[in-house]
């Protein structure tokens, strides 16, 4: 017979201690698979929260940007896009022949009788450039309208002075039989001219000639503006229409104030 003590024989909570932790083991690796199951299905379904969240953003900005800051936002906007010039947007140029012409007649009056001396005529013929501009800090409103962005822009303004293309000048002069001043009246003649092209680049005439160039430089201006901010498109604004002072529009249905800046140019 063997002197070998004997093993005792496991029994209550220690019997079964292994199988519940082998249980509990198999429990936590099936909540991890279940967990990373459904992972990718929550993070698609949070980005999808996130992207509409983005879209609806982006269309109230859209909708505030047309319906109620469209002035304030392209006047705040102006320090970047002003030109070197020092805020002036050059909106055309055009090049004309002008005439200066004088006319001096004179008649000898005597008792009995009148002596006509002759008539001394001059004339100069000489190309002149005349620039147009708005100044970018004047007063803006713009609206929207459909899919029509309105400008009210400045005023046009000349460029002062005109440009004399003295090179290209032309002069002629015909004296009467007894006059002998048509280089004095040609001296004279000469000396009007930068007075009266000053005047001619502001008058109706001119400003008539360069308008329709003007608003379609203003208009190009305006879409590069849209295009840049993002509202420029075939689903967005797509038409741009410009007024000048004193050009009247249809009635509408937004209205964008615009602030007034100025200082005299």
């Amino acid at each position: 017979m063997s002197d070998e003590p004997t093993k005792p024989t496991p029994d209550g909570f220690a019997a079964w201690r292994w199988p519940i932790v082998f249980v509990l083991i198999a429990a936590l690796g099936l909540v991890a698979f279940v967990t990373l199951i459904r992972t990718p299905e929550r993070l698609i379904e949070s980005a999808g929260r996130g992207a509409a969240g983005v879209a609806e953003a982006l269309d109230d900005a859209a909708a505030n940007f047309r319906q109620g800051n469209i002035t304030e936002t392209f006047v705040a906007s102006l320090p970047t896009l002003e030109t070197g010039r020092g805020g002036l947007l050059e909106l055309a140029k055009v090049t004309a022949t002008e005439t200066f012409r004088s006319e001096d007649e004179l008649t000898y009056d005597f008792k009995w009788f009148e002596v006509d001396a002759g008539t001394t005529t001059t004339e100069i013929r000489v190309p002149v450039t005349y620039r147009y501009h708005l100044r970018m800090r004047d007063a803006w409103q713009l609206y929207v309208t459909n899919a029509v962005c309105v400008v009210h822009a400045p005023a046009i303004r000349p460029s002062q002075p005109p440009a004399i293309h003295t090179d290209r000048m032309e002069k002629s002069s015909d004296e009467g039989w007894a006059r002998f001043n048509a280089e004095e009246q040609m001296v004279q003649l000469e000396k009007t001219i930068t007075p009266t092209i000053r005047n001619y680049a502001g008058d109706d005439r001119h400003l008539g000639v360069v308008r329709e160039n003007c608003r379609k430089t203003v208009s190009e201006f305006i879409e590069d503006w849209l295009l840049r901010e993002g509202h420029w498109g075939d689903d967005r604004l797509r038409f741009v229409k410009v007024y000048f002072p004193g050009e009247a529009d249809p009635p509408r249905t937004v209205v964008e104030e615009g602030a007034e800046q100025g200082g005299s140019n």
